[in-house]
Parts: C-alpha cells; sequence; structure tokens
C-alpha cells in the first residue's frame, strides 16, 4: 500500500489516484483472503479487480446527486450482501465489493475523475496480484479437512475390530484391540467437534467444498452414535455373518473417504468402488434378513431380536453412504473450474447455474432468514450513511459508510458495544496522531517511515488484539495518510472522530429497527422451523413408503421430494442463523452446548428421513398380501413422532412447557410385527423383504423418538422464557 500510495502521490502527483490506490490496497489484501490453489486465488482476485473498476465507475456517476447516491448504495449493498448466498467466491469478498463502491460514491467527483480513480484501484490490483503470488503466500487452509479424515479412519478401525470380534466369538485376543478402537475413535469425533466450536467463528472458508466439509461435522458424529448403538449386542446372540459384511463395506468407504479428503479434487473411482461394494452386501443382507426371521409365532422379542442386528447394520451403511456422498461431492467441487464456481454452479451438473443460484437464494427468501435480514439491514445502514453524509456536508464522509459497517452487528445492544469499543478505539488513535503530530510536525518525510508500521498493525491489531485496538490503528493510518497528502495536523483526526460518530449512530438506529432481539431469537426460529419441516420429511417419506405399491392409494398432500427441499432450505438457514450466533459478539445466553446439540438433532432427524426414502426406493412392489394393519400402525407412529417435533417447535418460539417424550411402546410394537405376519407372510409362511421394510420403517421412527429424549434438556436451555 506504501508503495502504490507513493506512485500515485509522488510520482504522478495526482490525488484522487494515490487516495484509490491507497484504499484499493487495503481492500484487496486486508479485507479479502481467498482460498484454495494459487490459480483460484489468483483468477479470483482478477475477478475482484474488474468487478471492483465497475463499481468505481457507478459510484462516481452516482455521486452527483445526492437521492441517487443513497438509493444506489442500498441497492448495490444489498446485491452484494446477497450474493453471498450463491456465490461462495463472491462471499468472500464482499466487504472488498463494498469498499469499492463506498468509496467513489461518498467522494463526489465528475465523470472526468474516472480514469484517475480507475488508475488508482489498477495499480492496488497490480499489487495485490503480485502480493498474493510471491510476498508470503499463503498455505491452503482448512482446520476440520484433517479431523474429518481422522475421524472416517478411526471409525473405520473400530468397525473392522468390532467385526473381527464377532466374528471371533468375542475372543478376547481380539478385545483389546477393540477397546482401544473404540477410544481412539471417540478421541477422533470428539477433536473434529472441539476444533469446528473452538473459535466464535465457523472455522471454514465459505467454498462449496469448505460447506460440505463443515456438514460432516454433523454427519460424522450421528454415525459416530450409530456406531455405538451397533456394538451393543448381547454377548448371547451369534454374531450376524451378512450384517458383519455389511460393517466391512462401510468401513471400507470410511477409508476411501478419508483417502480422497486427503488430496484436493481427488479421483473418486475407490470410493465410487467401495460404495458399489457396500451397496452389493447391503442387498445380500436384506435377502439373508427375511430367511433370518422365525417362521412360527416365536413371540414379539424373538422376531425384533433377529431383525436387530441387520437393522442396525443397514441404518450405519446408510451413514456411511451419506458421508462418502459428501466427501465425493467435496472432491466435486474441488474439481470445477474458476468459472463454475464464481457462477455458483452446483458440483456434478446436478442443476444448471441458474437452477443452483435459484434454489440457494430461495431458501433464503423467507421472512425469518438471517442472511436476508442482514443483508436488508445493510443496505438500509449503508444507504442511510451515505444520505446523512451527503446532507451533513461532513468533510471524507466515505468514513461515516465505513463506520456504519465496521460496527452494524446482528442487534441493537452489540450494535451499541461495537459502538463504544469504535469510538474508543478512534479516540485513541486521534490522541495518539495528534502526539504524533505535535512532535514531529508537518515532516512527511517521517511520516512516510512511520506509514508501513502502523498500516501492519492496523491489520494485525482487530484479530490479535481488539476491535477497538484495530479502529485506533486505523485511524491514525488515516491521519498519516492525509498528512501526507495535504498536511492539516491533528484536525484531521478529530474529522475522523466526528464521522465514525455518525456512522455509529446511523447503524444503531438500523440494527434497532431491524433486528432488536438479536441472533438467539433467530437461532430459536430457526430451529424450530427445521424440525418442523425435518419431521414433516420424516413423516412423508414414510407415507410415500406405504403407498409405494398401492396405486389406488390417494397421493400424499406432499410430494417426497417437495418436502425434502423444504427441509433443506430450512436446514441451510439454520446453518446460516447458527454461523452467525457464533460470530455475535458478547456473552451467549445460552451453553453453546446445549445449541449444538440442537442444531446436531436436526441433521439426525433429516438424515433419518434419507434413510426411510432410500429404504423404499429399492422396493421392487412385489409385496405378498394386504399391508393395510401394518400401514396404518405405521402411519400412525409417524404422526405421533411429527406431532411431538411441533409441539417443540412451539416452546421453542413462544415459550412454555413440552410434553415428556413419546415411551416405547412394546403394545405397538406388537401390532406392527403381527400386521406383518398375517398381511405380508409369503408363501413359505415367511414375512417378504416389504415387510422386512416396514420392520426397519418403524426402527427409524424409533430413532426419531430416542432423539426426543436426548434433545429435550437442550431444547429447555434454548427455548424462549414463557
Amino acid at each position: 500500500m506504501p508503495l502504490m500510495f507513493a506512485l500515485g502521490d509522488k510520482v504522478f502527483d495526482n490525488a484522487a489516484l494515490a487516495t484509490f490506490a491507497a484504499f484499493g490496497s487495503f481492500a484487496m489484501l486486508i479485507f479479502v483472503d481467498f482460498g484454495g490453489p494459487m490459480r483460484d486465488r489468483l483468477q479470483a482476485q482478477v475477478a475482484l479487480i474488474v468487478t471492483g473498476a465497475v463499481f468505481v465507475c457507478v459510484g462516481t456517476l452516482c455521486s452527483q446527486v445526492v437521492w441517487l447516491s443513497a438509493v444506489a448504495m442500498a441497492v448495490v449493498g444489498f446485491a452484494v450482501l446477497f450474493a453471498g448466498v450463491v456465490s461462495s467466491v463472491l462471499a468472500s469478498a464482499t466487504t472488498s465489493l463494498l469498499l469499492a463502491f463506498i468509496l467513489p460514491v461518498t467522494l463526489s467527483g465528475p465523470p472526468s475523475q474516472i480514469p484517475d480513480r480507475l488508475a488508482g484501484w489498477g495499480l492496488a490490483g497490480a499489487a495485490s496480484l503480485i502480493a498474493i503470488t510471491v510476498l508470503w503466500p499463503a498455505p491452503i487452509r482448512e482446520p476440520l479437512r484433517r479431523g474429518a479424515s481422522a475421524a472416517c479412519r478411526a471409525l473405520a478401525a473400530r468397525l473392522r475390530t468390532e467385526v473381527a470380534y464377532l466374528l471371533s466369538n468375542r475372543d478376547e485376543t481380539f478385545a483389546q484391540e477393540h477397546q482401544q478402537a473404540i477410544e481412539q475413535a471417540q478421541a477422533a469425533v470428539h477433536a473434529l467437534h472441539t476444533g469446528f466450536l473452538a473459535t466464535p467463528y465457523r472455522p471454514t472458508g465459505l467454498s462449496t467444498s469448505n460447506r460440505t466439509i463443515v456438514r460432516l461435522v454433523d454427519e460424522l458424529t450421528w454415525l459416530d452414535t450409530i456406531v455405538v448403538q451397533s456394538g451393543q449386542w448381547p454377548s448371547s446372540r451369534p454374531a450376524n455373518p451378512a450384517a458383519c459384511a455389511v460393517k466391512g463395506a462401510a468401513a471400507n468407504v470410511l477409508e476411501r473417504g478419508a483417502d480422497l479428503l486427503d488430496v484436493s479434487g481427488g479421483d473418486p473411482k475407490q470410493l465410487a468402488a467401495a460404495q458399489a461394494e457396500l451397496g452389493a452386501a447391503l442387498e445380500r443382507m436384506e435377502r439373508d434378513a427375511t430367511h433370518q426371521l422365525p417362521v412360527r409365532d416365536d413371540g414379539l422379542v424373538e422376531f425384533l431380536t433377529s431383525l436387530d442386528p441387520s437393522f442396525r447394520a443397514q441404518e450405519l451403511s446408510f451413514a456411511a453412504s451419506v458421508i462418502a456422498a459428501n466427501i465425493d461431492l467435496t472432491a466435486a467441487a474441488e474439481r470445477r473450474s474458476w468459472l463454475e464456481r464464481l457462477l455458483g454452479r452446483q458440483p456434478g451438473n446436478l442443476l444448471s447455474t441458474f437452477g443452483a443460484a435459484r434454489e440457494r437464494a430461495g431458501a433464503h427468501v423467507e421472512r425469518h432468514s438471517v442472511w436476508l435480514h442482514n443483508s436488508l439491514r445493510g443496505a438500509a445502514g449503508l444507504g442511510l450513511a451515505v444520505l446523512v453524509a451527503n446532507l451533513t456536508g461532513v468533510q471524507h464522509s466515505f468514513w461515516v459508510v465505513l463506520g456504519t459497517l465496521s460496527v452494524l452487528r446482528s442487534n441493537a445492544l452489540n450494535t451499541g458495544q461495537n459502538i463504544l469499543r469504535a469510538l474508543i478505539g478512534t479516540v485513541i488513535g486521534f490522541v495518539i496522531g495528534a502526539l504524533l503530530l505535535a512532535v514531529i510536525g508537518t515532516n512527511t518525510t517521517l511520516l512516510w517511515w512511520l506509514l508501513p508500521p502502523v498500516i501492519l498493525l492496523a491489520g494485525v491489531a482487530p484479530a490479535a488484539i481488539s476491535f477497538a485496538a484495530g479502529q485506533a490503528a486505523f485511524t491514525l493510518t488515516l491521519v498519516i495518510l492525509f498528512n501526507i497528502i495535504q498536511p492539516t495536523g491533528w484536525q484531521i483526526g478529530l474529522v475522523r472522530v466526528e464521522d465514525i460518530a455518525i456512522g455509529c449512530i446511523v447503524s444503531l438506529l438500523v440494527g434497532a429497527l431491524f433486528w432488536p432481539r438479536g441472533a438467539g431469537a433467530a437461532l430459536r426460529r430457526a430451529l424450530a422451523e427445521a424440525y418442523v419441516d425435518s419431521a414433516e420429511y420424516l413423516a412423508g417419506a414414510v407415507e410415500v413408503g406405504m403407498l409405494r405399491c398401492d396405486s389406488g392409494a390417494p397421493p400424499p398432500s406432499v410430494s417426497a421430494s417437495e418436502s425434502a427441499v423444504r427441509a433443506a432450505a430450512a436446514s441451510r438457514r439454520l446453518d446460516d442463523t447458527f454461523r452467525n450466533f457464533l460470530a455475535e459478539r458478547g456473552a451467549k445466553p445460552v451453553p453453546l452446548a446445549e445449541v449444538t446439540t440442537m442444531v446436531t438433532g436436526v441433521a439426525g432427524l433429516r438424515l433419518a428421513a434419507d434413510a426411510v426414502t432410500q429404504l423404499w426406493q429399492r422396493d421392487d412392489g412385489t409385496a405378498v398380501g394386504d399391508r393395510v394393519a401394518a400401514r396404518a400402525e405405521l402411519l400412525a407412529f409417524a404422526a405421533s413422532v411429527r406431532g411431538w417435533y411441533a409441539d417443540l417447535a412451539v416452546m421453542l418460539v413462544d415459550g412454555g412447557a413440552l410434553r415428556e417424550p413419546s415411551a416405547h411402546d412394546k403394545v405397538a410394537d406388537g401390532r406392527l410385527v403381527e400386521a406383518v405376519r398375517h398381511d405380508l407372510r409369503g408363501e413359505d409362511g415367511r414375512a417378504s423383504a416389504t415387510a422386512v421394510r416396514m420392520i426397519w420403517t418403524g426402527d427409524h421412527l424409533d430413532a426419531a423418538r430416542r432423539l426426543e429424549r436426548t434433545i429435550i434438556v437442550a431444547a429447555q436451555a434454548v427455548a424462549a422464557p414463557g
């Protein structure tokens, strides 16, 4: 930045060029840090330079008319902020893009200044490309990726040692190795989860591959729970070879997935082969399951016990398949071209560019969306700041807008806290600057020597010291910078305090207007919607499965695909709300562990619905006999589960008491088994494959019922007081 500023000020003797070169350097070297390989980073940087140049031209043209500049700032602000939903590249550059428009629209100038401003921006862009390439190039940082890979390998080792232990008839020589694998798997999953929550911000970038890695945290936690449950088998029961084969194949899938995570954009052939092997093992196990069921009426316990190991293996295979698909999606995202990433194209060409953008944006065009709230509030704050700055006629009015941008947070209280820190930091920076100027006067040579270390401090201080320290260093940078351009002494610091104060007041008013209750209330609302939509998806998946072979039955009110899309959209909104909750400054009113339990519960509920959907997609529609009674039992069970989660949503938003989780209904189990026995028995007297799927569907619903007891304490801690 000092070099580009010197070229503009001393070589070209052009104040406009120097100003845009200086602040362009801030925009492209401090306010953005693209991730990924060097080629991708440079391509993204070029796109930022070009887009910023367009903003410089448009902002300069709008700066001549007060109302037009305010409206343009609001429109551009909303577009840039909301675009992060569609494109991860744009989301990473939000602050830089906003600065590229704030600077020209608030520094009023005629169209004849556009070439000078573009030249300054271009100099900064060229410097940024050189700096990124040769000046301490940053490595690819993916803090969760290695943790996810380690968790996959540890869980695979646990499954392999469990299979060896069971097939050896629980030989003690295998017991110690299995116990060590259990401890290592628990430690790996715990380390992954702890690393995820170790910082107030989500410890990943915003790229598609990084977001899929974040989803692995929930999925691996869920898989760990399933692995624990699948290992709880009475020692008196012999091992189920078919179920053990599925577990071994699942372990292989996890290991190949870990291999793919260890490289960027790797070849998925080995993972695909492992998934095919798992699918074949699952089909063999499902065929064997019908032959292992008791033919005579040997009792409810005997019937369900004979199916339990195969269900646990089926549940585990689905969890491993979901994780593998997510890892495959990660690799596919990394294999995309830069243009596909910029345009928001989904990996694997699942949707067109427009379709992918519409799906992502559509999930947040909802009145409770945190992203929509943030975009509207930010746009209103920036537009109002430009209007106030122009109407009041303050000097260096762009600092009013930057003040608004820097302190605007999720609610009025936290915005007020940031205002205090911003003003304190600004005053401190002003005092230090005034003292320096009192000592050195207008000796620009000393100011030039001070500029680089002060810029370094301005970049490091917000993260290494505090927000207020960053404001102080930035104020000091401003005092030095403008005294080099036009020596005016300490008065420039006072102008900075005045402008920042006006920007802070604007941000406080907008924050109070748009979101007075903060991320906590929005988080409860997002959790409520996610649980309701996920429970609806689960109930709908059961309904579709029950009607799959009954052409005369009426279609469900909402298709499975529609309910799945709705649940996925609610999950996206929850993900962004949770990220905002983690990023919000100040003490958390709810323990983070309780919130995490609730967020993870949504993932488990959705994955159970996905499992039921996949289960019935394999049904060939050749069930023997009538399924009326069995269907009625499962639909009643699904309605009960859906009702409990609907009550949970009401409690989360409005407060009040929540009824106790449903107890395990052994009578209902008996009715379901009897319905299966009498309505879906084959010619040989054994239950058909469809009957097995019905029992497994009931098991998935029972997993959702058990989840109720897991989350109820956390739900009561998170819920609104009432």
